[in-house]
Parts: structure tokens; C-alpha cells; sequence
């Protein structure tokens, strides 16, 4: 059956001469800023094929299998997709200064050029990636190209929840740049990174600044290290931190770059989901000022008063109530089709009294972390997911069976876990490290999650110590639902089938998929198929069973020591109807009071 093509209430009013325009790094914003979305020349050809002409014109960031694109094309693993588009008049050579090129991500694999000249290459369809183009720009006529491949899951590249052949819990595979493209000037000698760490036992921050030094070989002198960022020199390894806030005088802490800054904060005001307080930061360096934001939260476990290990927040415990977010968008696919869109899934969820979404095997663009930074809605983010095929037989059926019994299965099978190549077991490492580096100063994140299901997990106990190499400050759910290997912070279980009995035991518990309840509603679904854990026809039957599972099997399985629940799911997503909202946000399934209520009940 062809499937209908759904809009959300954002997609005839975009602009598509000014698309997602909003900076696209709240963490790190300079005022240079060039939004490169819009209108490009594209391409596809097959294998060994050469480019002779564009086909037409691509609606970037959206890939070209998201119906916002324009292009209506699904690009084959063998294929190779080509972009092109002229740079601004304003980019071009300027004495002193540096242009870096940034893509928010591009899956899967991506080759950068400016004026026919190579300049990245990048693998990981997931993560952001620059480049500096100064020294192969012209005063006029820059052109940017860049060729993308992707394998989708015919590799064992991540992929997330993307197939090929979609259908039931796995959707539409997409291509190409998905996150929004921009520019910046930046002096020769730059701020890079910066990483902030609240010490909230201690009243402060720690903050440490990563300059990068360049060399300009078109200006004498320019690029040489100098001693004080005082004095506005280019160069210098300097750093300037002020810490400010509506509620005190601006504090300046000065340092070294590559050194942690420590920045008392007086009368410190907490960040919750409740109270989402955050304070502002400016960073300088040389010739080179940034703005930032931060905010004061402690997460860890620790027993309650019952001596059950309970999730604690600023110290205290704290019941995460979460929902299961996709991040799929009927219009855009991978790409909501506005900022507005991504606020509205956070803000509606909030209202519905939940305080956490699991972001599940998908990095969003930064605008939505800091959405929920700003808004107040705790995140657990997952690792994007790979490998080659998975044995559902194994992962699956023969799991489910084992979790019910309480059995534990080991992750080393790692041809059944489609982890048998060792260079793709190397790229989940590189990319879990740098999905921690990038999204670490998020204070909305208090939980990473390694691996889902077994779907390409592999020596769970290794990779959860790197994990928490990478980041101290932070939850670790070393295996979501099954092929628990004891380790990390959290004892997660999925259940959509059984009765659920709840035990303490070291980790803290909690049930990290549920419900997955399904209504289709009239004019608001795509597939005459629908996907789900237990079909209504009505939404009244529907919210009884989401209250009567609440009721007889979540709540009171909170004092046995249930710390926290993910339900399935916030939104539909193509033949899968078991969201609280239909897939194009249209349709609120559940009686909101009902939502709220349960909610209001599931505290400690």
C-alpha cells in the first residue's frame, strides 16, 4: 500500500528561503554566523558512475528521502549523492581571520570540497564535523561541493532505527546532510571547545578552554603565540571566564587555556526540570569572545532511607517519569522541520507531567539539547547503534524468554550480535567518545546509554569503563533492556508483555521501555499496517489501559524500588501508532488529566 503522506502543523508555513536559521551551537555562539541552508544543486549516480549534470535542486538540511527536501529520491548504498552551492559573497579571504566550515551531521560518509579542492573527509552519519576552508577560497566565486555515501544497515556503519526495507519498530532510511550547514569567521588563534563541569558540592564550576592556533602564512606575524589575552593579542593561550546570572554581579576568573578554571558561584541556584535556572558564560581569549551557558546539577545513585538504590538529583531522590522519543518527523524524517516543531514535543511532554525523555539511538541537533536545557526536561541520550544484521531469533525472541526468567545472557556471541568486525567495534568506541564530548556541557543529560536490546553491543563491561572515562558526572545504562552484563549504574528493563515484579538490588532500577500501546486514528496515520504491543480502537479504551497498567503494575512497583520508567512512545512513527501523540503531532491519544494525574502519583 503506497503510504499517505502526512504533514505537521509546521510544514506549509516554512520559509524555504530562510530554514532553520536559529545558530545552531546555543553552547558556543559567536556573533559571525552564515546559515548555508537553502537551495543547493544535487545529484545522484550509481556505481562508478560520473557526474555529467545536477538533477535538481535540494532543499538542505532535509535528506533526499524527506518529502520537505523536494528531491524524492532513496539513495542506494552504491550510490553516491552530490551537492553543490556557491558560498556567500561575504565569505572570502580576510587578513587575520579564518573561515570554519561546520556540518551539523551528514549520513553517512561525506567528502568536502571547496573549489574542486578536497578538504574532509568524514565517516559517522551522527555527529558534527568542521573544517577550515580560508586557504582555498577566492575573493570571488567559492564553491562548495560535497559527495556523501550511505550504506544505511547493509553495513555495520550506525545507523539507529533506519532500514533499508522499513516496517514495524524500524523506519525510512535517510541520506545525506540532515542537520543544518553554516559558516563562522574566527581570528587565526581561536576558542575551539570549551568544557564546563558544575562541582555542585562545592559551590562551582570548573571550566576548561581549548584554543586553536593556525598559522597564516598570508600575513607576517599573524599566528604567533603570545603571552596576554589582556593586551588583545592574537595568540595568546590567555583565557578570560565571566559567570553571570539575573541574580548576581558578573564573577571573572582568569587562566590558562588547556587548564581547569574554577569559578566559585555564591548563593548557588539549582537547575531542575521544576527550576531549569541556568547562568550565562562569556569566554575570551586574544581576539576571540564566545558565549555559553551552564547550569548547577548533581546526578548519582545512592541509597534512600529504605536502603533501596534510588537516582538522586541536586541530593536529593528524584523519580525520572520519561517517554520514549524517536525523533522522526513525517515531513523531515531525521530533521524536524523547525525549531518550533522540537520545542513542542519537549513543552507538550512537560505539560503532560514527564520529566525526562530517552533519546533512542539518534543525536539531535544541539538546538534541541539546549531546548531542554532551557525548558527543563531531563534527557538519557543513547548511543547510535551498528553492526551487521541482527539474529532477531537471538536478540529478540530467545532474550525476551531469558529476561523473563530472569537469565543473563552474555554479550560475546558477537556474530549473533552482528559485532564480528573488529574495525566497526573500533568506530562505536571513537563515536560513543566523541558523542560524550560533544553533548557534555547539556546539563539536561544526566544518563548515556550504551547499548539497546544487544542490537550491536559488544564486551559491555569494556565499554562501559570507557564511558566513564569519558565522563564522571554521569549515569551509565550499560545495556538497556537485555543482555545485561551487570555493569553500570542502572539494572533497565524492558517489559511490554509481562507482569512486572520489582526487586532492589546494588544498581538502581528502571523500566526503560514500556507500554507501547497502539491506536490508529483516521486521517493521521500513513500505513493501512500498524505496528504495536496491544491494539485499541477507541481512546478512551486506550487510556484505560495506560491508567490500568499504571495503576496495577508501575506505582506500586515504586517502593519495591522502581527508580524510574520510559514509556513507549511520544510520538507515532510510520506503521508504528503507539505514540501519545500521532505522527504528525496532530492528535493527543491519551485524556491529558488521565496522563497528569498518574504522573502527579509516581514520586517518592
Amino acid at each position: 500500500m503506497k503510504a499517505r503522506q502526512l504533514k505537521t502543523r509546521w510544514t506549509d508555513g516554512i520559509d524555504k528561503e530562510h530554514v532553520l536559521e536559529e545558530y545552531p551551537r546555543p553552547l558556543l555562539q559567536r556573533e559571525s554566523y552564515v546559515n548555508l541552508n537553502g537551495f543547493w544543486d544535487y545529484a545522484v549516480t550509481g556505481p562508478g558512475e560520473k557526474r555529467k549534470a545536477y538533477d535538481g535542486r535540494i532543499l538542505v538540511p532535509f535528506s533526499p528521502e524527506a518529502p520537505l527536501s523536494g528531491a524524492g529520491r532513496q539513495l542506494k548504498p552504491l550510490e553516491t549523492l552530490w551537492y553543490r552551492r556557491m558560498l556567500p559573497v561575504e565569505v572570502k579571504p580576510a587578513a587575520g581571520k579564518r573561515w570554519i566550515l561546520h556540518f551539523g551531521a551528514v549520513d553517512q560518509y561525506a567528502v568536502v570540497s571547496v573549489n574542486g579542492r578536497v578538504l574532509k573527509r568524514h565517516l559517522g552519519g551522527y555527529l558534527p564535523f568542521s573544517v577550515d576552508v580560508t586557504d582555498s577560497l577566492r575573493k570571488t566565486g567559492n564553491e562548495l561541493t560535497v559527495q556523501v555515501r550511505d550504506y544505511s544497515d547493509a553495513f555495520y556503519y550506525s545507523r539507529g532505527k533506519q532500514k533499508l526495507k522499513r516496517g514495524g519498530m524500524f523506519y525510512t532510511a535517510q541520506s545525506g546532510i540532515w542537520q543544518t550547514v553554516w559558516m563562522e569567521l574566527v581570528p587565526d588563534t581561536y576558542i575551539e571547545e570549551i568544557k564546563v563541569t558544575p562541582l555542585y558540592d562545592e559551590s562551582a564550576f570548573s571550566v576548561t578552554v581549548k584554543l586553536k592556533k593556525t598559522d597564516d602564512q598570508r600575513g607576517a606575524g599573524l599566528g604567533r603565540e603570545t603571552a596576554d589575552c589582556e593586551a588583545g593579542n592574537r595568540g595568546g593561550s590567555k583565557v578570560m571566564v565571566t559567570l553571570s546570572s539575573e541574580e548576581m554581579q558578573p564573577i571573572q576568573m582568569e587562566g590558562e587555556a588547556d587548564a581547569q578554571i574554577r569559578i566559585p558561584v555564591p548563593d548557588m541556584h539549582s537547575w531542575s526540570p521544576e527550576d531549569p535556572f541556568l547562568y550565562d558564560l562569556e569566554i575570551l581569549a586574544g581576539a576571540d569572545w564566545v558565549r555559553s551557558y551552564a547550569a548547577m546539577r548533581k546526578i548519582h545513585v545512592e541509597k534512600d532511607s529504605e536502603g533501596i538504590p534510588r537516582m538522586y538529583l541536586n541530593n536529593r531522590p528524584y523519580f525520572q517519569r520519561g517517554v520514549l522519543d524517536q525523533g522522526y518527523w513525517p515531513d523531515g524524517l531525521y530533521t524536524p522541520p523547525c525549531d518550533e516543531a522540537m520545542i513542542y514535543d519537549i513543552q507538550t511532554m512537560k505539560e503532560l507531567g514527564f520529566n525526562m525523555l530517552r533519546k533512542h539511538i539518534k543525536i539531535e541537533p544541539q538546538r534541541w539539547y539546549y531546548h531542554c536545557d532551557r525548558l527543563g526536561m531531563l534527557v538519557w541520550q543513547d548511543m547510535v547503534n551498528g553492526g551487521r544484521s541482527y539474529q532477531s531469533w537471538y536478540v529478540t525472541y530467545l532474550a525476551t524468554a531469558m529476561e523473563y526468567f530472569h537469565l543473563r545472557m552474555h554479550d560475546s556471541m558477537l556474530t549473533l550480535l552482528g559485532r564480528k568486525d573488529e574495525r566497526g567495534r573500533r568506530q562505536f568506541v571513537a563515536e560513543l567518545r566523541e558523542t560524550i564530548r560533544i553533548l557534555y556541557n547539556h546539563p539536561s543529560i544526566v544518563t548515556w546509554v550504551l547499548f539497546n536490546e544487544g542490537w550491536g553491543q559488544f564486551h559491555g563491561e569494556t565499554v562501559t569503563q570507557i564511558a566513564r572515562e569519558a565522563d564522571q558526572s554521569r549515569l551509565v545504562d550499560q545495556a538497556s533492556g537485555w543482555f545485561d552484563q551487570g555493569g553500570g549504574d542502572v539494572r533497565s528493563i524492558h517489559d511490554y508483555f509481562f507482569p512486572l515484579h520489582i526487586k532492589a538490588e546494588r544498581r538502581v532500577t528502571a523500566l526503560t521501555e514500556f507500554g507501547g500501546y497502539s491506536l490508529c486514528v483516521r486521517g493521521h496515520h500513513m500505513y493501512r499496517k500498524v505496528y504495536g504491543y496491544r491494539i485499541y480502537r477507541r481512546k478512551s479504551d486506550l487510556t484505560r489501559g495506560y491508567r490500568e497498567w499504571m495503576e496495577q503494575e508501575v506505582i506500586p512497583n515504586i517502593a519495591r524500588g522502581l527508580s524510574a520508567t520510559v514509556y513507549t512512545q511520544l510520538s507515532d512513527v510510520e506503521e508504528e501508532t503507539n505514540g501519545i501523540l500521532t505522527y504528525d503531532r496532530e492528535v493527543l491519544k491519551l485524556k491529558a488529566d488521565t496522563v497528569r494525574k498518574l504522573n502527579e502519583k509516581m514520586r517518592f
